[in-house]
C-alpha cells in the first residue's frame, strides 16, 4: 500500500483509548492523552486504515460506546481480508505463540505486512507492540522477503 504520505494501520486499543471515558489509572489517563494528541495532531498527516478485525473487535462489549469506537473509524478505509493475510496470520500464531484468545492479534500484524503499511500502532504492549514481537516479526518477515511494518505506540509515532 503505497501512497506519498505514511501509512498507519489503526489497531483496536488505539480506538478504545480514544473513545473511552476518562480514567482514574494515572497509566491510563495518560495513554487516553497521548492518543487524543496522536488523533488530533498526526493523523492528518498519515494515510490510516482499519482492517475487518478491527472493526469486529470495536463493535464489542456496550452498546453506546461501541457505537462511539465505530464512528471515530467511519471515514477510514478498511484494508480487505484475503488469502495471504490468512496464511500470514497462521504462520505468526504458530510461530511466537500467541495464545489462543490473542489469536486475532496476529491478523492485525499480517494485515499489516501484507499491504505495506509503514506503521501499525497499539496500545497492546505484550502481542504486538513489543521489542521482542517487533524481532519476531522481523526475522519472520525477512525469510518471505515482505516489508515488516513498525509496531509501536502513539507516543513513539508523534512526529511523521
Amino acid at each position: 500500500m503505497k501512497t506519498m504520505k505514511p501509512t498507519v494501520y489503526i489497531e483496536t486499543t488505539i480506538i478504545s483509548y480514544l473513545t473511552a471515558r476518562p480514567s482514574r489509572d494515572l497509566i491510563v489517563a495518560g495513554h487516553q492523552q497521548i492518543t487524543a494528541e496522536w488523533w488530533e495532531d498526526v493523523r492528518p498527516k498519515v494515510d490510516c486504515f482499519v482492517s475487518p478485525f478491527v472493526i469486529q473487535e470495536a463493535s464489542r462489549g456496550d452498546s453506546v460506546m461501541a457505537a462511539e469506537r465505530l464512528e471515530a473509524i467511519a471515514e477510514i478505509p478498511v484494508l480487505a481480508q484475503n488469502e495471504t493475510v490468512d496464511e500470514l496470520a497462521q504462520r505468526y500464531f504458530e510461530k511466537m505463540s500467541i495464545p489462543e484468545r490473542a489469536r486475532i492479534d496476529a491478523f492485525h500484524m499480517a494485515i499489516t505486512a501484507a499491504y505495506e503499511i509503514d506503521y501499525l500502532l497499539s496500545w497492546n504492549c505484550r502481542h504486538i507492540a513489543s521489542a521482542q514481537v517487533q524481532k519476531m516479526v522481523q526475522q519472520m518477515n525477512d525469510e518471505l522477503e515482505i516489508q515488516t511494518p513498525v509496531m509501536c505506540t502513539p507516543e513513539a509515532l508523534m512526529e511523521v
